[in-house]
């Protein structure tokens, strides 16, 4: 049997690693990873050496894609996510926009027939707080100041354009491996919001190598689906109870009331009849988060919960908006 060359992308990310195991597990694939030479990409990588073929480098350099030859599919997960994409959003515009225009310029001409599986973001439909629903159609039109959509509103755009047969996925809030950061509070809790797990949403693009026929030139939602919703509000309040911080307590005006983005996809389940990636629900989630934190942790955090959340507070911009009266920041983030 002759196996497909599979490329995959930011393998040392979260949903990334997660597909590499399930491309490893598959057995009938000949697996390339690209990823950014770091400790962590080391350590989560170099362990499968004998089972894959690692290519280290930058993604914004062309040369360092060179190597990258004869692929059968491409799922292209590398990128610069928020809120390093909203700190350095030239960092971001060099990976996510000049890293994508480069990996279709080496498959265009080493692996014409390739096929390129996308990850795009929700953030690309900007803020839905008044209108939570998404389809596939909507327009796209990232928040104010939200550099990481733009960056993927122009990759998808060079995608579409490019030679290359594609299917690209915009992805809802995939929750796992999260680390607590000032966009905490950049998220209104009102907001709608529908999540997916890591697994799972590697699930939906090792499933889609296969399913190329149905993906062909086609942009898909990919969520959770109804299972998977809440609102912000309700999935702080669970989070919070179940990392020992209790109550979701601070300050008026600590959460922004706009400019960010999340919702519910009313077409998300047209993908999940084509890759079948769908396994894990909201409450699951929750178990697989309360069963990563040892009793001794949980403890010590409601001990020193009221300090925690003092140091938490401290990274709230839209509260120091307030605090300071910086007319142009409330505005940004205030109704």
């Amino acid at each position: 049997m002759i196996k497909k060359n599979i490329l995959l992308t930011g393998a040392s990310g979260t949903v990334g690693f997660e597909a590499l195991l399930q491309l490893i597990d598959n057995k009938t694939y000949s697996i390339t990873v690209f990823d950014k030479e770091s400790k962590q990409s080391r350590e989560k990588l170099l362990p499968f050496q004998d089972q894959i073929n690692i290519i280290f480098g930058d993604i914004s350099i062309l040369e360092d894609l060179s190597a990258i030859k004869d692929i059968d599919a491409a799922i292209h997960l590398a990128a610069v996510i928020p809120p390093v994409a909203d700190d350095y959003p030239e960092l971001a515009r060099k990976v996510n926009l000049i890293g994508t225009q480069n990996l279709i310029q080496q498959l265009e001409k080493q692996s014409p027939n390739a096929f390129l599986i996308y990850s795009s973001s929700i953030s690309v439909y900007g803020d839905r707080i008044l209108n939570p629903f998404i389809k596939v159609g909507d327009k796209l039109q990232g928040s104010e100041g939200d550099y990481y959509a733009t960056t993927k509103i122009s990759a998808e755009d060079c995608i579409q354009n490019s030679q290359l047969d594609y299917t690209i996925f915009r992805l809802a809030a995939i929750m796992g491996n999260h680390k607590i950061s000032k966009l905490m509070f950049h998220q209104p809790l009102d907001t709608a919001l529908e999540i997916a797990t890591p697994r799972d949403t590697a699930r939906a693009f090792v499933n889609g190598i296969e399913k190329q026929h149905l993906l062909s030139k086609r942009i898909f939602n990919l969520g959770g689906g109804e299972s998977c919703r809440t609102s912000y509000k309700e999935f702080l309040e669970r989070s919070f109870t179940i990392f020992g911080l209790g109550q979701v307590n601070f300050p008026k005006n600590s959460f922004a009331q706009k400019n960010f983005h999340c919702g519910y996809y009313a077409d998300g389940d047209e993908l999940e009849q084509i890759v079948h990636f769908r396994q894990d629900n909201l409450e699951d989630y929750f178990k697989m988060e309360e069963a990563k934190i040892a009793r001794s942790r949980k403890i010590v955090t409601s001990i020193l919960r009221g300090p925690i959340k003092w140091f938490l507070h401290k990274k709230s911009e839209p509260y120091q908006a307030f605090k300071d009266q910086n007319l142009v920041q409330m505005k940004h983030y205030f109704n």
